[in-house]
């Protein structure tokens, strides 16, 4: 088994429960690893891990919901499926706010677990895309120096070379020689592009928009 495959992370404090659910899944075609607690669970969890979580709503120590918060912490935040014996609605409306997958009984039909772990297994290949292309954006835009940086900021804002020229003191013919470098790295031929590349990668800690 490598890192990478999608793998059912099951966490309940009940071992009979943790047992029975795991057996299930697996009959399924699911690969599954079983935690008796959250600590554990996150103790093993790591920057490339794949799938999803199947956690107990109440257990000691760490709950499921303190699970999911620190999942949510970290830079690989699984899904989240929630099985409970006992759910509430503050629970549940509090779990599905942030970004819970399903909430479902202990008791709920196995088809309806199965379709569940289906879609939070689909869910986290399209977050794992989106996060991989973020981090390979991110990786583009590190190349530029902090000159070129700048000088992007204001071409998204869709100003002209001359007006950036003098916002930044520089000559004209160096914002053409910045621009130059900055569409050559990002490989992006218009301003079109490179804001939407932009946009993206998240390249800046506030829209350029709202640059003075």
């Amino acid at each position: 088994m490598t890192s990478t495959e999608s793998t059912v992370h099951v966490v309940d404090d009940d071992a009979s429960f943790l047992r029975a659910t795991a057996r299930l899944l697996r009959a399924s075609g699911f690969t599954v690893k079983t935690f008796a607690a959250a600590a554990d669970f996150l103790a093993a969890h790591g920057e490339e891990s794949a799938g999803c979580v199947v956690a107990d709503l109440h257990m000691p120590e760490m709950n499921g919901l303190g699970l999911q918060a620190e999942l949510a912490r970290r830079g690989n935040p699984l899904p989240v499926l929630f099985l409970s014996g006992a759910g509430d609605i503050p629970s549940t409306v509090r779990a599905m706010r942030e970004g819970a997958e399903d909430f479902l009984e202990k008791r709920a039909e196995k088809e309806e677990l199965v379709e569940a772990v289906k879609r939070a297994l689909s869910r986290d290949a399209l977050e794992r895309n989106h996060r991989c292309r973020k981090r390979a954006l991110r990786a583009r835009f590190a190349t530029l120096s902090g000159r070129e940086m700048e000088v992007l900021g204001h071409v998204v804002r869709g100003q002209l070379n001359k007006q950036i020229a003098d916002r930044l003191g520089i000559h004209e013919r160096t914002v053409k020689l910045h621009r130059t470098a900055i569409t050559t790295k990002l490989g992006v031929p218009s301003v079109a592009e490179l804001t939407l590349l932009a946009q993206e990668a998240e390249a800046f800690p506030v829209s350029p928009q709202t640059f003075p």
